[in-house]
């Protein structure tokens, strides 16, 4: 993390923006150092024992285990959940980056449990930017605080990631009541969060359609829908009529209760609209977009624990010999020194660390957006990172959750038990290539999108920012092997989307979007590569003044980045020349074949 912040992407440059020029360099030194210190106090001691002893529906109540609500409570005294509000409502107003970087400790530690606070944060910053001045007054407050927490129900049992068939409604019978609420009633499932006695109270954010608007997801609108009603002065009133119809049991994260919930079976579930009638899937993106980070970054620092906990088991056990060492009574050597395993831990090494690196720089991107006062800036760190978003969620938790698996793999038996930690680092990452769009649909968002936003531009913006560092490192001796296999990379990325985009173009969607995954992969691999060139540049500077303890650690950027250019990245040259043909075998598949 010292490395990222310091030497890739330092942290003191956002300083420069009138945002956070009040802050000084030590100001985040102190979060981050008390992040660490409340995570590993609070919060990584309970995630074994919340995952064993999970949620349960006992008596039409929810039993969590009270290390939870003790966790979220000393990180809700500790200022936490205020830390990106403004200054006037309360806040720290500190860069998205440094929040980031320590939702990533706190991911590391116990990625259920911080579940809550984030969606909580979540819902206070879309209500931020798309509620009323009244529902700001009634609802932000609180979060801030961590007295509340909230939700996001999009899901119901019948549609997941097809929203266009939600079935809930908002019902006001003739016309809105007088203050603008509505009736609802409806399921929604999958909800994280969704019932608890964690908080004094729980902000549900319902997409639901007003009867009249237009079919499909243009006929969504937003909710406010709290568990308890919310009198004027914001005082709690009467209990709203959602009712807990079950916890889902889930592999992983389960110390997050998941839940069915049911809105208006009496009749009486009262919801207020955000912003205008049928706008809500617009404005739940910004939730959305906000989450795909988080779980980008959150299935990183699973990956990241994961390897972390296998590269010092490997150093400590010692099993079996070197082939030529023919003696069977000489002493056994450590894991770590096995050719086989080292590659394992290399390509943890290389998901985990590169992918960190691109999510940290998408970090910056929101906080030029926040900060930066030159509109064109501005505009293009935006388009950059409407692209990069897909890629960051759905390469993070294809690519991390792989290096849990092979983190499992480098304890062989005992990574398969319980007993240690790795399995689950497995099942809790396992859950993130599904939810917040599964990542088919991140592919599809990617190709159909995010590729072709602003005429290309997001793409344009993102290649450039490769071919700059093509350019640094064509100079260095060492890099040149590396710089030139990214330029070609980029030429096949170029390459392939034209051949794609002119498919749709034609009105073959169907047909462009059948491979889309492969079109993900191709693209993130090429990003982690930049980010990985963009590290070995820094590392290659700084070596030859290296002090002693810091060779070895930069001289491991330079190898991660080397295998990870000899061994990863050409996998995407056999996909690029598939995509380019238009192969329709997924496409003229049919259900009987199978």
């Amino acid at each position: 993390m010292r490395f990222v912040i310091d030497e890739l992407w330092p942290l003191s440059e956002l300083l420069a923006y009138p945002r956070y020029a009040m802050h000084g360099r030590e100001t985040f030194d102190a979060i981050l150092d008390q992040s660490q210190k409340l995570a590993l106090e609070k919060f990584a001691p309970h995630n074994r024992a919340s995952d064993i002893d999970e949620p349960r529906f006992v008596d039409g109540r929810v039993h969590i285990i009270p290390e939870v609500k003790a966790a979220l409570d000393a990180y809700a005294d500790a200022g936490f959940p205020a830390l990106l509000a403004d200054e006037a409502e309360g806040g720290l107003q500190l860069p998205y980056t440094l929040a980031l970087l320590s939702d990533a400790i706190f991911c590391a530690a116990n990625v259920s449990t911080i579940g809550y606070a984030l969606l909580a944060r979540g819902v206070g910053n879309l209500l931020k930017a798309h509620g009323s001045a009244e529902q700001q007054h009634l609802y932000c407050q609180p979060l801030l605080e961590g007295r509340w927490l909230g939700t996001m129900c999009l899901s119901e049992p019948q549609a997941g990631s097809s929203l266009a068939d939600i079935s809930t409604r908002a019902d006001a019978i003739a016309k809105p009541a007088a203050d603008g609420s509505y009736r609802l009633s409806g399921q929604k499932m999958w909800i994280s969060g969704g019932d608890h006695e964690l908080s004094e109270n729980i902000v549900h954010l319902v997409l639901a359609k007003i009867p009249g608007g237009l079919p499909g997801v243009k006929g969504i609108s937003l909710f406010i829908v709290p568990k308890f009603r919310v009198n004027d002065d914001g005082s709690l009133g009467a209990r709203n009529d959602v009712q807990l119809a079950g916890v889902n049991h889930k592999l992983g994260q389960r110390g997050i209760v998941n839940t069915f919930l049911k809105f208006g079976e009496r009749g009486e579930c009262i919801g207020h609209l955000v912003g205008a009638p049928h706008q809500g899937l617009a404005q739940m993106f910004h939730l959305m977009n906000e989450a795909r980070i988080g779980v980008g970054m959150g299935a990183i620092m699973q990956g990241m624990a994961g390897y972390q906990y296998s590269l010092q088991y490997a150093k400590e056990r010692r099993q079996g010999r070197h082939p030529e060492q023919k003696d069977p009574a000489s002493p056994p050597v450590a894991l770590i020194e096995h050719a086989d395993v080292k590659r394992m831990l290399l390509q943890q090494k290389c998901y985990v660390e590169g992918a960190f690196a691109l999510a940290v720089y998408a970090g910056t991107l929101i906080d030029v957006q926040l900060g930066c006062e030159n509109a064109e800036t501005r505009r293009y760190a935006a388009l950059k990172l409407d692209l990069l978003t897909p890629v960051l969620k759905a390469w993070s938790g294809e690519w991390c959750t792989k290096a849990n698996d092979l983190a499992i793999q480098v304890l062989g038996g005992y990574g398969y038990t319980r007993e240690y930690p790795v399995e689950q680092y497995w099942r809790d990452n396992r859950l993130n290539p599904i939810h917040e769009g599964a990542n088919g649909i991140q592919a599809i968002d990617l190709l159909g999108r995010k590729a072709t936003l602003a005429n290309g531009a997001a793409l344009v913006a993102m290649l450039d920012e490769l071919r700059a560092t093509t350019a640094q490192a064509a100079a260095i001796a060492a890099l040149a092997e590396y710089s030139e296999a990214l330029a070609s990379s980029t030429v096949l990325i170029e390459q392939t989307t034209r051949a794609l985009v002119t498919c749709m173009a034609e009105g073959r969607v169907r047909l462009a979007l059948a491979n889309a995954s492969y079109y993900l992969t191709l693209v993130g691999h090429a990003f982690i590569a930049w980010a990985w060139l963009k590290q070995a540049l820094v590392a290659a500077r700084a070596l030859p003044d290296a002090a002693d303890h810091d060779r070895e650690f930069y001289e491991g950027k330079l190898m991660a980045c080397r295998f990870f250019f000899r061994h990863e990245l050409p996998q995407i040259e056999p996909l690029a020349r598939l995509l380019q043909t238009l192969d329709d075998s997924t496409l003229a598949a049919t259900p009987g074949q199978f």
